[in-house]
């Protein structure tokens, strides 16, 4: 039984900040202006990393089921590892797309609308209506699904009652536009008495990649360049090479249907930075910028050529990896960070910004928010897993991904210090054993640690001293 969620009497005030939590589909940590990319412009986001912090290195955690969306917000929402976070525990043979969240632990939106916060949700919910209703106090256009038409979204809007059955309406505009417009009237329009956390959650750039207006034809094919790391197809069967992400384009991939994806991505990204230009317009106008925290994260990244693979459902860098920018009070501004943090290090961050209490024995550890002596302040390793066939551990320079297939094991070792795109495996090397081994190890206890039962821990693997349940 988790423990009950901490109460907190009302707050009003200048002391207590708002936030702007905003949390993007399938965009690429790399795929920034602020974080170097060749071509993709991201004005609006890059002025949010120059007044705040951008963690270049932040991770999720990977899920058990094909729609990573789900366990990954599921983490982040809970501040647990995905499978704590997961109430059912859901397995890689299941159905489901849709993660459930405990019943009996407390989201992060509903701990500060216990403490007195508007609490406003506009966008997609891809976890159980229950967490959506005990989150949060209000909402509109309300997309309660992983993916649809970005002009065709089925909406709902907050209802009091916690019935969604009602048949969803459709309404013109593309998806983007719709949720930065509840967002702005939000703003405009929220109650005056108490702070507010906005939750905007967008749906693009996940496919289908149909940037609207100019942004269709912003990237010119010629221009777009392959990632670094482009290979025409994966090396191996790495246990999920058919899925429905997989074959978006027929394999072996070709530079120029490849190019076709990546502008079409790109003008996604750069179409919902200018719409959110007009949410932090919106903060501006109404004077609430100073008071107010914003957030930008996306679920998890995407591979769309990188290793011959399109899909995210890999524990490569170009998927598990997550573009993750903090401003407001309390945050340094134009700072890098390149510690290790996870994304649902939001969890624990928030509640301290906002002087609020948190659970126990959650996972979550506030991120290293103002510049440190330390030379890469935060974790000293980084896991993720996906279903049954993938596991991975990261100290930040050495990386190990172990992969179970067909009762095949496969290992790589990569060196990220110096091959940041994960070109050569160097797990076969009699130079790397020791650290091969010694990679093993920490994985197999972070999974005794977490309950890890789908992919039984490496043969010499301590025991836990502690297990998350």
């Amino acid at each position: 039984m988790a423990d009950s969620p901490p109460s907190s009497p009302p707050l009003s005030g200048r002391s207590s900040p708002n936030v702007v939590f905003i949390i993007a589909d399938d965009h690429r940590h790399d795929a920034l202006g602020s974080s170097g990319h060749p071509v993709v412009q991201t004005p609006h986001l890059d002025a949010l990393a120059a007044r705040g912090t951008q963690f270049t290195h932040a991770y999720h955690m990977g899920g058990l089921i094909a729609a990573v969306c789900s366990p990954a917000r599921a983490s982040l929402l809970t501040g647990r590892n995905v499978i704590a976070a997961d109430a059912a525990k859901v397995a890689s043979s299941s159905p489901s797309c849709t993660v459930s969240l405990p019943a009996d632990w407390p989201t992060l939106p509903q701990l500060f609308r216990q403490a007195g916060y508007e609490t406003f949700i506009t966008g997609k919910w891809h976890n159980d209506r229950a967490a959506l209703h005990r989150s949060f106090s209000a909402g509109r256009r309300i997309f309660l699904g992983g993916m649809s038409d970005h002009t065709r979204v089925p909406l709902h809007d907050y209802a009091d009652n916690g019935d969604y059955s009602v048949p969803p309406r459709f309404e013109p505009g593309f998806s983007t536009e719709l949720f930065c417009d509840a967002a702005v009237d939000f703003l405009a329009q929220r109650p005056h008495d108490r702070p507010f956390f906005l939750y905007l959650s967008l749906t693009s750039p996940h496919d289908p990649r149909t940037p609207p207006g100019k942004f269709a034809a912003m990237y010119p094919l010629g221009s777009t360049p392959l990632p670094d790391n482009f290979s025409p197809d994966h090396a191996f069967d790495n246990g999920e090479i058919s899925i429905r992400d997989e074959v978006l384009a027929s394999k072996p991939l070709r530079p120029d249907v490849l190019r076709t994806h990546l502008a079409a991505y790109y003008g996604m990204i750069s179409h919902h930075d200018a719409q959110l230009g007009r949410v932090f317009d919106a903060l501006r106008t109404a004077k609430l910028e100073a008071d107010t925290i914003v957030v930008y994260v996306s679920d998890h990244g995407l591979a769309l050529g990188s290793h011959g693979l399109l899909g995210k459902q890999n524990l490569y860098e170009h998927s598990v990896r997550v573009p993750l920018l903090l401003a407001g009070p309390g945050v340094a501004p134009a700072h890098r960070a390149p510690g290790l943090v996870y994304s649902m290090d939001l969890f624990a961050t928030l509640l301290q910004l906002a002087r609020l209490p948190q659970p126990s024995r959650i996972e979550s550890q506030p991120l290293p928010l103002a510049p440190s002596d330390t030379p890469k302040p935060g974790r000293d390793s980084i896991f993720a897993l996906y279903k049954d066939c993938q596991r991975m551990v990261s100290d930040g320079r050495w990386k190990l991904i172990r992969y179970r297939v067909n009762g095949i094991e496969r290992l790589q070792l990569f060196d990220l210090e110096n091959d940041p795109h994960e070109l050569s495996d160097l797990a076969a090397m009699p130079a790397h054993q020791t650290t091969l081994q010694r990679l093993l190890i920490r994985l197999g206890d972070w999974q005794n640690a977490v309950g890890d039962r789908w992919m039984p821990p490496a043969a010499g693997s301590s025991p836990a001293t502690s297990v998350v349940q």
